[in-house]
């Protein structure tokens, strides 16, 4: 597929139950989720033609849904069948695949929308390494000016689109400071995430991450956590003050895109990419190629 603008391309895009040219797959301005982010989303990755737990990203975007008030017209089953049609559509094997779901246009074009209908269309393609050589060298993250939200105030676990907003604002702040990410603290003041991955730390031999009470506990993450603990090192998770930072070792990123790459710098805290961190990132490419 050639690269270029994400709308101007080759290849087929599932919507709504058929497949579609590429540049065929639009929706119309006056969408409730353009202008509501009555909006949810899967990134996933197909690793030698099989996408890692796609079925648990299945799941997980009903489940985002139903947090947002609206039901998915496709079953679990259902979803899994057409991710498979859209890597062998557009003759993927390793890919990036985003599947999206949100209230269509329809009767409704207030913040009340539940006579229009939900869509879903899912996408597949080539994707390199999400942070660039970061991936080997060790990200350079800013410390975003925004904070993770309370669960009082959105639905924190469900991977929502305008629950990125604040994302794509800090990373361009990063960006524009020469850093790969951003590093958000919570509404309490804790070390959260970064913009599209969880974090974790090193310290004599033990591995620190901040609890997910207030965001997305990442499949990635949890497979991370679960391949450490059968490595037999011990997995802290807790609330990580922003002054700990000094003291942590190592430092590393894990997300769907991110998959574990090292991190270097946060801010004015350095993190050398050390063993375990090499270690981890090894083992979960072999896992997900296995």
């Amino acid at each position: 597929m050639a690269e270029g603008a994400y709308d101007d391309r080759d290849g087929k895009i599932w919507l709504d139950g058929q497949m579609v040219e590429w540049r065929e797959a639009k929706v119309h301005v006056l969408t409730h989720g353009l202008h509501y982010a009555s909006s949810v989303f899967e990134g996933e990755r197909a690793y030698n033609g099989k996408i890692f737990l796609s079925r648990e990203h299945s799941e997980r975007l009903h489940f985002s849904a139903g947090e947002l008030d609206f039901q998915i017209p496709y079953t679990v089953d259902e979803i899994e069948a057409a991710k498979k049609a859209v890597l062998e559509a557009n003759g993927l094997t390793d890919a990036y695949v985003r599947a999206v779901a949100w209230r269509g246009a329809g009767p409704d074009m207030g913040v009340a929308s539940a006579r229009n209908p939900v869509r879903l269309a899912i996408a597949a393609w080539s994707w390199g390494n999400y942070y660039g050589d970061a991936k080997f060298k060790g990200a350079k993250l800013d410390i975003s000016k925004w904070k993770r939200p309370s669960p009082e105030t959105i639905p924190v676990h469900a991977k929502a689109a305008g629950l990125y907003m604040i994302c794509t604002t800090s990373k361009h702040a990063a960006e524009a400071k020469g850093c790969s990410d951003a590093l958000f603290m919570d509404y309490r003041g804790y070390v959260a995430e970064a913009t599209g991955a969880n974090i974790f730390f090193v310290k004599d031999g033990e591995v620190h991450t901040p609890k997910p009470d207030c965001f997305l506990n990442g499949l990635t993450r949890q497979t991370v956590i679960k391949m450490l603990k059968e490595k037999g090192i011990t997995v802290n998770e807790r609330h990580i003050m922003p002054e700990e930072l000094e003291s942590f070792e190592q430092c590393w990123l894990t997300g769907t895109a991110a998959e574990v790459t090292p991190v270097g710098q946060i801010g004015d805290y350095t993190f050398e990419v050390g063993a375990l961190t090499r270690d981890i990132a090894e083992s979960y490419e072999a896992l997900v190629r296995a």
